[in-house]
C-alpha cells in the first residue's frame, strides 16, 4: 500500500497510483512490457521513499552528516526559485534514500560505424538517445544483448533525474556524495528540465539544463562571497570535452565514406588511439600532469561511450550568448528559450548554431 503524503499534492498522489497503468495504454508492443514494467516500479518505489527534507533535518536519530548536507541543499533550493527563477514547488524539498550508488542506469547504444544513437521514444519525455534500467544488472544484460548484435555500447549511472513536473522530485541518496556545491548543480540542473523541455531533442534539453547549471552555480557561488570555480578547472573539463567532439567530426567524415569493413574497423580504432594521443599531450603539456581524466580515456572506447559529450554540452555556448544578449535577466532568458524551443527543429539548429558562433 503506498503510503500518502500530507505535503505533497493531491495530483502527484494520484499520478502516483496511476502511472503504471497510463503508462502500459500509451506504450505498445508485448515485447516491451518487461523493460517498462521495471521503469514503472522503480519509479514508485521512489516515490514511496520520499519523505520531507524539514523531517529528516529535525531527527536527531539521523546522520548528522545527512542532516547537514541537507539543510546546505535547502538553502540552495531557495536561491533556485528566488534568484534563478525555476519552478517553486516540493521538488528538492524531499529526501529519498534509496540504498544505491545511482537511481538509475543509462545504456547508449550505436551501431558499430555510426555515432547516430538508438533512441527510444516514453510518452512524458519523448524521445532520448539512451535506455535508463533501475537495476544495474539490468543495464548490464540489455548492454549485453547489444554487443551480441554487433553494436557499440556504453553505460552511464546518474545521480538524479527529472520527471518535467509531473511528481515532486526528491533529493536522492545518490545526489550525497558529491559536497555540498555539486547538489547545489544537480538541483539546478534538474529544475532547469522542469522549467523547459522540448519533446524529442535531448541536445536541446541537456545542453540548456547543463547552462542553467554552470551559470547558477558561478551565481551561487558568488551570492556566498565564495571565489570563482577553479579555472584550471573548467578549461581542463573544456578542452577534454573539445578533444572528444574533435574526434566524433573525424569519426563521422571516416564512417561517409565507403571502405571495406575492416579498413573501417581499423580506422576507427586509429582514430580513438589519436584522441588518448592528444589528450595524454594535452595533460603533460598543458596541465602539469594532472591525471584526473586518465581512468576515462584509457579504459576501452566506442561510438556509444561519446554520446553524452555531444548530447549535454553541444548547445551550452549558445546558450551563453543568448544568456549575454539578455542582459544576464533569467525572466527574459527562459522567454528566449521557449521560443527557441517551439521553432521547427531545422531552424531550432540554426538559431542555435547562429548563436554559438556570435
Amino acid at each position: 500500500m503506498i503510503r500518502p503524503f500530507s505535503s505533497l499534492g493531491l495530483l502527484d498522489r494520484v499520478l502516483r497510483v496511476l502511472f503504471p497503468g497510463v503508462l502500459f495504454l500509451l506504450l505498445n508492443g508485448c515485447a516491451s512490457v518487461s523493460y517498462y514494467s521495471q521503469l514503472a516500479n522503480g519509479q514508485l518505489q521512489l516515490l514511496r521513499a520520499r519523505e520531507p527534507v524539514a523531517k529528516v533535518i529535525a531527527d536527531p536519530q539521523r546522520d548528522p552528516k545527512l542532516r547537514a548536507h541537507l539543510a546546505q541543499s535547502q538553502k540552495a533550493r531557495v536561491f533556485a526559485s528566488e534568484q534563478l527563477h525555476l519552478p517553486d514547488n516540493q521538488s528538492y524539498r524531499l529526501y529519498a534514500d534509496i540504498g544505491r550508488p545511482y537511481v538509475v542506469w543509462n545504456v547508449f547504444v550505436t551501431p558499430e560505424f555510426s555515432l547516430k544513437p538508438q533512441n527510444h521514444c516514453f510518452p512524458i519525455a519523448g524521445c532520448v538517445a539512451y535506455r535508463g534500467y533501475y537495476s544495474q544488472s539490468a543495464a548490464r544484460g540489455e548492454a549485453a544483448v547489444r554487443r551480441l548484435q554487433g553494436m557499440d555500447v556504453s553505460i552511464g549511472g546518474v545521480e538524479a533525474y527529472s520527471t518535467l513536473g509531473w511528481f515532486n522530485d526528491p533529493i536522492i541518496s545518490s545526489m550525497m556524495n558529491w559536497g555540498d556545491e555539486r547538489l547545489a548543480t544537480l538541483i539546478f540542473h534538474e529544475l532547469a528540465h522542469q522549467r523547459f523541455y522540448v519533446k524529442d531533442d535531448t541536445e536541446f534539453n541537456e545542453s540548456f539544463a547543463t547552462f542553467v547549471e554552470q551559470e547558477g552555480t558561478r551565481q551561487w557561488r558568488a551570492s556566498r562571497r565564495l571565489a570563482p570555480e577553479n579555472g584550471a578547472t573548467l578549461r581542463q573539463r573544456d578542452q577534454l570535452t573539445q578533444l572528444v567532439l574533435d574526434t566524433r567530426t573525424r569519426l563521422e567524415r571516416l564512417y561517409a565514406q565507403p571502405l571495406p569493413i575492416e579498413q573501417m574497423r581499423q580506422r576507427k580504432a586509429e582514430a580513438f588511439e589519436q584522441l588518448r594521443s592528444d589528450y595524454r599531450a594535452m595533460r603533460d603539456g598543458q596541465w602539469n600532469g594532472d591525471k584526473r581524466y586518465d581512468a576515462w580515456i584509457n579504459a576501452p572506447m566506442n561510438n556509444a561511450k561519446l554520446l553524452p559529450f555531444g548530447l549535454y554540452d553541444q548547445w551550452v555556448p549558445a546558450f551563453a550568448a543568448l544568456f549575454k544578449q539578455v542582459g544576464g535577466d533569467w525572466v527574459r532568458f527562459y522567454a528566449e528559450v521557449e521560443k527557441l524551443g517551439g521553432l521547427p527543429v531545422v531552424e531550432r539548429k540554426a538559431a542555435l548554431k547562429g548563436l554559438a558562433e556570435s
